[in-house]
């Protein structure tokens, strides 16, 4: 029998395939959709099956935007490791669908971002489908993981000098307090901190809502929380971490300037909470390789920690109508505005 595309109603079949594949982050995840559909995009849950047997899973979000209606393929198709020589032809099942459905829904193009190691050959997969590259990501190409599935003494000798300085000295400031919150006044706290990082650091924030909505989704399966470090009575740093399928994200990180060490407190601390949580595996979110980024600083900090550096294949996008090109100008400007 050939392979097809169904549709899946429940997130159990969908969670239980995921739990089986090593390259995988939340954004593959049953609750980013239902974070999606709070945001108002049209989301499908879509797997290949053949005999009876799931063979790969892809998220896919229908965005409509002034510059552009797209369809995205979030951190995906997510396809076993086993099948990786398979993975051109059902690459190619899954894009006469996503065209078909794009076509019909009026989309301009299709996007995908998918976790395979960036490679001549996976490249050359992706040209013979006639995709290209992307102007600009929606999520990281290169990122930093870390094993945690060891003690806090192997943890800390692992990382950079200074770094395992910095959280040694937070450790003994009996001034510095960590707060773990699954509340949303603590969540509007977090907030008000990522403003003024945002300011400070010149970067384009996301919206209440959309942090409030990802908060939401996540929160029933408490995979989800907001962690504070205050110093005295001041926030000095904060971040929104997922613990999904046993591996913790850094997905949003805010602090003041401050020469008291919070920052590297906020991290040993959720790398703690991670493991308490049965998590395995840490991973940072998007780091830059490249010296002059606006990432720079903040990728370095990171490394500090220790881990191990993923490079993903570029985002690429397959043109389904003329008003790409508009896009395509739009992100290419944003782009070098960004300095990125």
């Amino acid at each position: 029998m050939e392979a097809k595309i169904i549709e899946i109603l429940d997130q159990e079949t969908w969670e239980n395939f995921l739990s089986g594949i090593k390259e995988k982050t939340f954004l593959n995840s049953y609750r980013w959709g239902i974070f999606n559909k709070k945001l108002g995009h049209q989301v499908w849950y879509f797997g290949l099956s053949q005999d009876g047997m799931l063979l790969a899973l892809f998220l896919m979000i229908g965005i409509k935007a002034k510059r552009g209606n797209f369809l995205l393929l979030p951190h995906g198709p997510i396809i076993p490791e086993t099948l990786k020589d398979r993975r051109e032809k059902i690459l190619n099942i899954i894009l006469e669908k996503a065209k078909e459905i794009g076509k019909k829904e009026k989309f301009d193009f299709i996007r995908v971002c998918p976790l395979w190691e960036n490679t001549k050959e996976t490249d050359f997969i992706f040209q013979k489908l006639s995709f290209r590259n992307a102007p600009l990501h929606l999520h990281p190409e290169t990122t930093l993981e870390l094993d945690i599935n060891k003690s806090d003494e192997e943890l800390l000798k692992g990382m950079r000098k200074t770094t395992r300085y910095l959280i040694r000295q937070a450790l003994k400031n009996k001034d510095l307090k960590v707060i773990e919150s699954e509340e949303i006044k603590d969540l509007k706290l977090f907030y008000d901190l990522y403003l003024k990082t945002a300011k400070r650091q010149k970067f384009t924030p996301f919206s209440y809502d959309y942090l409030e909505n990802e908060f939401l989704s996540f929160l029933p399966s408490k995979e989800i929380s907001v962690i504070l470090v205050k110093y005295k009575e001041e926030i000095l740093a904060g971040g929104i971490f997922l613990f999904w399928q046993k591996i913790g994200f850094y997905h949003h990180g805010a602090s003041l300037p401050s020469k008291i060490p919070a920052v590297y407190l906020l991290i040993w601390e959720a790398l703690k909470r991670a493991k308490e949580r049965g998590c395995q595996r840490f991973n940072f979110w998007g780091i830059t390789l490249k010296k002059n980024h606006p990432w720079a600083g903040l990728s370095f900090f990171k490394q500090g920690f220790g881990g191990k550096i993923k490079e993903y294949i570029k985002t690429k996008d397959f043109v389904l109508s003329k008003k790409y090109w508009i896009n395509f100008i739009v992100e290419k400007i944003r782009k070098i505005k960004r300095g990125l």
